[in-house]
């Protein structure tokens, strides 16, 4: 069984984007559908016109990061959903890997380590995120801060119906709100301890240019669910 998955990339004035476009076509998991979702853009459109015929195209009116995902959620019929920033890169086997990891824990959310890399490709840092040991160590780490990736996430679509879309009020951190409003759910992040996507990190990312909102925001939503997460789970 090859369940469908759908690869939502997110863009916005981003030179990067045909780099991201061709590691989703490069995929060796063939059940995939590729919806671009143009937030806007009046910078690097042209990069996409290649690709045109490859991928589903949708242009909305600027309206952020969680308005351009929850566009392609809408019109998403795969499976299962996974996002790919317009600035990072999946490597060739990570829908395959993700997914045979999916079935196999019988998984409806799952999550995996990723490189950092710089402008020019190189990998700056490898296995970037927490390599983490068991369940216990996962809910500690998170307490303190977002360990999960958003584009090293696979998730059963359907989760979007049952508990709805990201929350475009955060547009720096809609992925820290929706892995809370999950994990006080009691859905179990399952962690696979591969390297299966590229983090791209450069002067005119999101994150860079936008730090103290961001910063506001996880404060903001760490006192709405740290709270509930507390009285969930015995953290030692």
């Amino acid at each position: 069984m090859n369940p469908k998955v759908t690869i939502i990339i997110p863009f916005y004035n981003c030179s990067y984007v045909d780099q991201a476009i061709e590691s989703a076509l490069a995929q060796t998991y063939h059940n995939v559908e590729i919806i671009l979702v143009d937030d806007g853009s009046t910078s690097y459109t042209e990069k996409i016109t290649p690709y045109l015929q490859r991928l589903t195209y949708i242009r909305k009116e600027n309206g952020g990061t969680a308005t351009a995902l929850n566009r392609g959620i809408q019109e998403a019929s795969g499976d299962y959903i996974v996002w790919l920033s317009s600035d990072d890169v999946f490597y060739p086997e990570k829908i395959a890997k993700q997914m045979k990891f999916t079935q196999d824990n019988q998984a409806v959310i799952s999550f995996t380590n990723f490189d950092i890399i710089d402008n020019q490709n190189n990998v700056t840092m490898k296995w970037g995120g927490y390599r983490l040991q068991d369940d216990a160590e996962f809910y500690k780490r998170f307490l303190l801060t977002n360990i999960v990736n958003g584009c090293t996430v696979m998730m059963k679509k359907d989760l979007f119906d049952q508990f709805g879309l990201f929350k475009p009020e955060y547009r720096y951190t809609q992925d820290y709100e929706m892995w809370y409003r999950l994990i006080v759910k009691g859905y179990k992040f399952h962690y696979l301890d591969e390297v299966l996507t590229n983090f791209r990190r450069h002067d005119a990312s999101g994150t860079n240019k936008h730090l103290p909102e961001l910063y506001k925001e996880m404060h903001k939503i760490e006192q709405i669910y740290r709270p509930q997460l507390l009285k969930l789970f015995t953290i030692k």
